[in-house]
């Protein structure tokens, strides 16, 4: 047995989908450096069909473990098995009730062509834990009025749920499912934080107000249900008496808008928020706030030995990277000189969360300050919010796109914060950018110094396409420190 030392690795904060376009960028970035990559993946979300197997089972929010855990299975064409997987755990039921039932029921029993491809063994170890949870859901049932939703449920959640509940254990499940897909050695997906219990957000915006639930953060659709400020204070326990026909994981007397199907919303619309988000904190069913404890293994892979470097990755501002910054331990371990690269992949374009729509969008040193206020804040500190001072403790570079609709740069108001800017020439869309991966895979390269020295001036390109980089189908792959 090797007793060497842990080597230090590369961290990265992300949500699900948007990090997902750029998993082969860290992977090669890791490689390079023949050091472990860890994933810390929010459990907050409370929409889409996560809502319904939090109405029903409680627990944490699955649906951005489930979909990097799946992005990250080898894409191996002669492997039919593990393809075929990862189909099945990407699949989506139907959108109606009532269809998706029938589908479940031929998963389930085996008869679904999603089965085509997938070997007996672990067609038998999967479908184990979907008939557990299946079992789970028909002693929940009380007809007609309380009966669980399949619409548009993800199979991926549903698996990763029914192992939860077989094993007592988050991190139990998330190691099974990296394990059926073969998830390579080396590469971690971990939860923010490991729990059996629901853990809910909410947004104090700049005007007073308070937003309750992710869901209501990221999507217009329930603004009018969810946009409620805590203020008046929630209902108190001894306002709802149970009802047995009605009961379900919630308990009594929580706030309204925590309770109900979010299954439906809308992701195309991007109605603004009617203030600037101020600040990200966690709040108990009552919405009380808390200030719960980060994930072990997450302050492990940050602290012990000290990450090469971390990435705030891109995706959400406000409702996939600071529910990971805000929690107890996270801030400290950021803090510290011995963690040299933090790096900021600042989003193509802007979003709801970030004013899009507005007057006042967010800029970079607005993404900045998100990042610092969140981190400073999972301190406990007497001072809530990080002075700019602060701001380069948590972030040491910001990698931006030169795109029309991404936020706005001053590489010098950066530089006077002891921040340095990075451009990276992407690929121009219509509604904003999208990171090139062979400029994005340079520029960090350039950041961790695989590519001669830190911090070089210049453009940085692949050693056999000179320092001007290369055209290719019409994009400049390159790198450029602002």
């Amino acid at each position: 047995m090797s007793n060497s030392p842990p080597t230090p690795g590369l961290v990265v904060f992300s949500g699900g989908s948007a990090a997902n376009n750029i998993v082969d960028v860290f992977d090669a970035v890791a490689r390079n450096r023949d050091c472990p990559l860890s994933y810390v993946i929010p459990i907050s979300d409370n929409g889409g069909s996560s809502s319904e197997l939090l109405r029903v089972f409680g627990g944490p929010s699955v649906g951005d473990i489930r979909s990097r855990l799946v992005r990250l299975i080898p894409s191996e064409p002669a492997d039919a098995e593990r393809t075929a997987i990862k189909t099945l755990f990407n699949h989506r039921l139907s959108p109606f009730a009532n269809d998706a039932r029938l589908e479940w029921l031929a998963i389930v029993e085996s008869r679904s062509p999603l089965w085509t491809g997938i070997g007996s063994a672990k067609r038998e170890l999967i479908r184990s834990f979907l008939l557990h949870l299946q079992l789970e859901i028909l002693k929940r049932a009380r007809p007609p009025t309380n009966t669980f939703s399949f619409a548009s449920a993800a199979v991926g959640n549903l698996f990763l749920t029914g192992a939860r509940l077989f094993c007592g254990s988050l991190e139990a499940a998330v190691y099974l499912l990296s394990s059926i897909t073969g998830v390579a050695d080396g590469v971690q997906v971990l939860p923010a934080v490991n729990s059996n219990f629901t853990h809910h957000i909410a947004a104090g915006l700049s005007n007073g107000a308070v937003v309750v639930g992710q869901n209501a953060i990221s999507h217009p659709g329930a603004l009018t249900s969810c946009a409620e400020s805590l203020r008046d204070g929630p209902d108190t326990p001894d306002d709802h008496s149970p009802d047995p026909e009605h009961e379900d994981a919630n308990l009594p007397g929580s706030l309204p808008v925590l309770r109900g199907q979010n299954i439906s919303f809308s992701k195309s619309e991007d109605a603004p928020l009617p203030a600037r988000i101020e600040r990200i904190w966690y709040i108990n069913p009552y919405g009380q706030e808390q200030r719960p404890p980060a994930n072990p293994r997450v302050l492990d892979a940050l602290t012990s030995p000290p990450a090469t470097a971390v990435v705030y990755s891109i995706g959400s501002l406000y409702t996939s990277l600071a529910p990971c910054l805000v929690l107890r331990g996270v801030g400290a371990a950021l803090a510290s000189p011995r963690i040299r690269h933090k790096i900021l992949l600042l989003n193509g374009s802007l979003d709801r969360e970030t004013g899009q729509g507005t007057r006042d969008p967010f800029s970079a040193l607005d993404f900045v300050a998100a990042i610092a206020h969140a981190a400073h804040s999972s301190r406990g500190l007497s001072a809530p919010l990080a002075t700019k001072a602060d701001y380069s403790l948590y972030v040491s570079h910001v990698v931006y796109l030169d795109a029309h609709a991404a936020p706005a740069v001053d590489p010098t108001a950066l530089k006077g914060l002891g921040i340095e800017p990075v451009r990276v020439y992407g690929r121009p869309e219509r509604s904003g950018g999208r990171y090139d991966p062979t400029a994005l895979r340079q520029a960090l390269d350039a950041i961790l110094g695989l590519r001669g020295e830190k911090g070089r001036r210049g453009t940085v390109g692949d050693e056999d396409e000179g320092r001007g980089g290369r055209r290719q189908g019409g994009q400049t792959r390159s790198v450029m420190h602002g």
